[in-house]
């Protein structure tokens, strides 16, 4: 499953009302590290049915980033039930990030 492309206006529907794990990366095109823990995304997004994964640009998105506190990126967070179950900041390993995450 490929990780998706979410939006200010998409947030609530996609991520917020989703029945199942939503993994969400806070990222910018401009940002090194961001492009470094893409990969990773998209292979563990290929590994688990279970969660979906899903990207959100801070700079064409800022209402959502900012309603999150989101202060670094990347910032990777786990919403369960529409809320931050976990959350994760920087390029971190798979491992690490998989252990971060709860995954």
């Amino acid at each position: 499953m490929a990780v998706s492309e979410v939006t200010d206006a998409s947030f609530e529907s996609d991520v917020l009302r989703s029945e199942r794990p939503v993994i969400v990366d806070f990222w910018a095109p401009w940002c090194g590290p961001c492009k470094r823990i893409s990969p990773i995304l998209e292979e563990m997004s290929e590994e688990r049915d279970d969660v979906q994964f899903v990207k959100l640009n801070v700079d064409d998105n800022p209402q959502t980033a900012m309603s999150y506190s989101i202060s670094s990126i990347p910032t990777i967070a786990r919403f369960e039930g529409g809320e931050v179950k976990e959350q994760a900041v920087g390029a971190l390993p798979k491992p690490q990030l998989s252990a971060r995450l709860g995954l």
